[in-house]
C-alpha cells in the first residue's frame, strides 16, 4: 500500500500532537512526513518536502493558511483546512471541493477525509480549487465544483437551471441538457448557493430565478422554466419565491439603466 506522505501545518504544537496521534490510530495509509508552525515554514516544508496531503490550519500568527496556498511553487498536493470557527469560510470551502475539519477535530471525521482523499485527490487540480475558493470568499460565485459517480465536475452557476432532490442526492439539471447527480442533499446546496439567484420553491426544487419564464397562480402555484420543465411552488414557499423573483426583476431593471 502507498502511504499518504502527509504535513501538518498549525501554529499550536498542542493541535499539532492531537492531530499526528489521530492520523497514526486511526488512518494507516498517512505518513506523518513533517510539521511547520506558520506560513512561512509552511511554505518551506512544503516545497521542499512535497507532500501528497497537507493539513493547514487557516488562522496563524503571520498569516493565513491561504497565504500559504498562493505562495507556495508545488501545488501537487491536496489540501485539508483545520479551523476552530463553525462558520468561517465553510461555504467557500464547499464551492471549492476544499476539504475542512472543525477543531476539536473528530476522528471519525478525519478518517472521512483521508477516504475522500483517496477517491477524487487527482481529479480536478488545486490550481482550479484556489481560484474557486478565492472567487468564492469574495462572494464571486461563478464556478462550483460538484462530486459525481465520475469524480469531480466544475459546473458554471450559470448553467445551473434547476436542483432536484433524489433521496440523499441532488441531480443538478444544466442548460445544454446535462443532469449530473451528486451525492449530496438538496439542502446543503440550499445553504450555500447564492440566495439571490436559487431559490428553494419546494421540498424537493431549487430553481435559477434567471431561468424561470412563467409563473401560474394557484394555492402554491406553479413556475415554467425555460427549458419547458414545470415545477411545483409549495404553498409554503410562495411569498418568499414571489418577493424574490421581483426582487431579481428589479435589479435586472436597475442594471440596464
Amino acid at each position: 500500500m502507498l502511504m499518504i506522505k502527509t504535513l501538518i501545518v498549525d501554529d499550536e504544537l498542542k493541535s499539532q500532537s492531537t492531530l499526528n496521534k489521530l492520523l497514526e490510530m486511526y488512518c494507516p495509509a498517512v505518513e506523518v512526513i513533517g510539521f511547520a508552525n506558520n506560513v512561512e515554514s509552511g511554505i518551506e516544508a512544503i516545497n521542499k518536502l512535497k507532500p501528497d496531503l497537507v493539513f493547514l490550519d487557516i488562522s496563524m500568527p503571520d498569516g493565513d493558511g491561504f497565504e500559504v496556498l498562493e505562495r507556495v511553487t508545488n501545488r501537487n498536493f491536496e489540501v485539508v483546512f483545520t479551523t476552530a470557527f463553525n462558520d468561517y469560510a465553510i461555504k467557500a470551502f464547499q464551492f471549492a471541493a476544499l476539504h475542512y475539519l472543525l477543531k476539536p477535530i473528530n476522528y471519525i471525521e478525519l478518517q472521512a477525509a483521508v477516504d475522500r482523499y483517496q477517491q477524487n485527490h487527482q481529479d480536478i487540480d488545486l490550481n482550479e480549487k484556489i481560484k474557486i475558493l478565492c472567487d468564492s470568499l469574495s462572494n464571486h460565485h461563478q464556478k462550483i465544483i460538484l462530486p459525481t459517480s465520475n469524480g469531480l465536475r466544475i459546473v458554471e452557476l450559470s448553467q445551473v437551471i434547476r436542483c432536484e432532490a433524489d433521496g440523499s442526492y441532488t441531480n443538478f439539471y444544466l442548460n445544454d441538457n446535462t443532469v449530473l447527480m451528486v451525492s449530496k442533499v438538496l439542502s446543503n446546496f440550499e445553504d450555500i448557493l447564492p440566495a439571490e439567484i436559487f431559490c428553494r420553491v419546494h421540498s424537493k426544487h431549487l430553481v435559477n430565478l434567471n431561468y424561470v419564464s412563467q409563473y401560474i397562480k394557484g394555492r402554491g402555484g406553479r413556475i415554467i422554466l425555460s427549458s419547458g420543465k414545470e415545477v411545483e411552488v409549495s404553498e409554503s414557499k410562495k411569498k418568499d419565491f414571489l418577493k424574490r423573483l421581483k426582487y431579481l426583476a428589479h435589479s435586472l431593471n436597475n442594471a440596464k439603466k
